[in-house]
């Protein structure tokens, strides 16, 4: 498989790294949203947030809030925006959380597309309830 993140896990990618450790690797997003865009990726291929294994959710997320003070604070944020995309518009189908610094009025709107609201009390009820059930599922 060729996966340009595991590339860059491994060295054979060149990128500008922030964090290599024994969990995760961390290096600055090729194409920004403002200088700062890192991208947070676990060592081993796992295609989606859902993938991961448990026991290494913990130490991986551990990275992302690291990472997430180091951009505030480095790079003399107001914040940050921390997210993953799961499969739809993930670019590259490897787990990477995006960790963007943000200041207010820095011309970034909501999350980036239309938010909604439910039509009413139950739908909103009848959308928690499908939830509740799938997570029992799992």
């Amino acid at each position: 498989m060729d996966c340009v993140f595991c590339a860059v896990v491994a060295g054979t990618e060149s990128a500008h790294l922030v964090l290599d450790d024994e969990a995760a690797v961390a290096f600055l997003d090729r194409r920004p949203l403002f200088p700062g865009h890192v991208l947070v990726v676990p060592r081993a291929h796992h295609h989606t947030l859902a993938d991961l294994p448990a026991a290494d959710v913990g130490p991986f997320f551990l990275r992302v809030q690291r990472v997430a003070a180091a951009v505030e604070h480095g790079m003399g944020a107001a914040g940050s925006f921390v997210a993953a995309n799961n499969r739809i518009s993930q670019s590259v189908p490897h787990l990477h959380v995006h960790v963007v610094p943000r200041n207010p009025k820095d011309g970034l709107r909501g999350f980036f597309w239309p938010r909604g609201k439910y039509p009413d009390e139950a739908g909103a009820a009848e959308v928690a309830r499908r939830l509740r059930a799938a997570l029992e599922g799992l």
